[in-house]
């Protein structure tokens, strides 16, 4: 595999929701150890909002993702990241495109890990949040979630946050949430949805905070600058 003279180049599937991946991009910059403009990575992003929703079980992405996927590589991606938890229900889709995909649920893992956590609470998605579980589980991490009627608030929420409310009260319920969970014995809250940290941060807990985009922008700038890539 070829590089460029600073990494190679990363294809990032976006758009699930659009302020969430230029947050990943902002944290991408921001991760990146550079001298000089030419020392950044090269990045190809598809923002596309039209993928269909992963919370609707009716609905189907893995198509769209998977051309993507191709489409990024197509066009010289080397490296592939997807700026959405629950999308990673459909990486296998995006893998068919025959790119190496920096996992982002993993990688939360292993920075929780790394932070001495065992006991994890998960704000996400129904989907992502069985994601996290299985995944978390042969890591030896226990998942910490929302009961049933929290859940449903988290959701309302989001939609909520993909609509562009950012202001004090859905700052407010976010930190509730995410209260609840450290009252359930969480070490550590994970923002298993990218649109969490839009509204919640470090200091808005008692517990460390994990924000898995952060991350997943800082993997993929140990890979990119990585020889050979291993994700």
């Amino acid at each position: 595999m070829t590089t460029t003279p600073h990494g190679k180049v990363l294809g990032v599937l976006g758009g699930m929701g659009p302020a969430a991946t230029l947050d990943f991009l902002a944290k991408l910059q921001a991760a990146t150890p550079v001298k000089r403009e030419q020392d950044h990575l090269r990045v190809l992003v598809d923002i596309n909002p039209k993928v269909p929703d992963r919370n609707v079980s009716t609905s189907d992405p893995g198509p769209v993702l998977a051309a993507m996927a191709v489409g990024l590589r197509d066009a010289g991606a080397q490296v592939l990241a997807i700026a959405c938890n629950t999308a990673h229900a459909y990486a296998q889709a995006v893998e068919a495109s025959g790119l190496p995909l920096v996992d982002m649920l993993e990688t939360a893992g292993l920075a929780a890990q790394t932070r001495g956590a065992r006991v994890v609470g998960v704000l996400g998605t129904s989907l992502a949040l069985a994601l996290y579980r299985d995944r978390f589980s042969h890591m030896g991490l226990e998942v910490v979630m929302l009961d049933d009627h929290e859940q449903v608030e988290f959701m309302a929420l989001l939609y909520r946050i993909k609509q562009g409310d950012l202001g004090a009260a859905s700052r407010e319920t976010m930190a509730a949430l995410a209260h609840r969970l450290v009252g359930k014995g969480a070490q550590s809250v994970v923002a298993g949805c990218t649109e969490v940290p839009l509204v919640l941060s470090a200091a808005d807990l008692s517990v460390p905070f994990l924000d898995a985009t952060e991350e997943l922008a800082k993997r993929c700038v140990a890979v990119c600058l990585e020889a050979p890539a291993e994700v």
